[in-house]
């Protein structure tokens, strides 16, 4: 049965993105939101400008929306779960992917991978509203 799930579960995220659509969020909401994340994350542009301070554990978030997950040149602490939802399922961080990895971040890469035994390194479930935090993300880096 829990394979079962896993397939079904991975079946839903390993759709292709046609095209990367609004966010559905607040974006002033997420930015509120966002103290969530500040612990480990942070956004600063390539050209230096910080959002949101740097934080030494987890990447930075500039430019999440529509990035291939386990990529974020100069980041080399991605677990091989994460690197390979990117490289080998094709996950590319849309308003779904992402809400979808933040409310469970081990059962989405459980069922990505089809790797009963996949972890990240982020082990924190977001609190409240994901679709906000993407909805401030998506701000920063789509430009580029």
């Amino acid at each position: 049965m829990l394979k079962l799930k896993i397939a079904a579960f991975a079946a839903l995220f390993a759709l292709p993105v046609a095209a990367q659509a609004e966010p559905t969020g607040d974006a002033a909401a997420g930015e509120q939101n966002f103290r969530q994340c500040a612990s480990c994350h942070g956004i600063a542009s390539p050209d230096g400008e910080v959002i949101q301070r740097l934080a030494p554990t987890g990447p930075n978030l500039w430019g999440v929306a529509g990035r291939q997950a386990g990529s974020y040149e100069g980041y080399e602490r991605f677990s091989s779960a994460m690197q390979a939802a990117g490289s080998e399922h094709g996950v590319v961080w849309d308003e779904a992917s992402f809400v979808a990895y933040v409310n469970d971040p081990i059962g989405y890469l459980r069922g990505v991978t089809g790797d009963a035994r996949a972890r990240g390194n982020m082990n924190h479930r977001l609190r409240g509203s994901a679709e906000d935090i993407y909805a401030y993300l998506a701000q920063f880096g789509a430009d580029e």
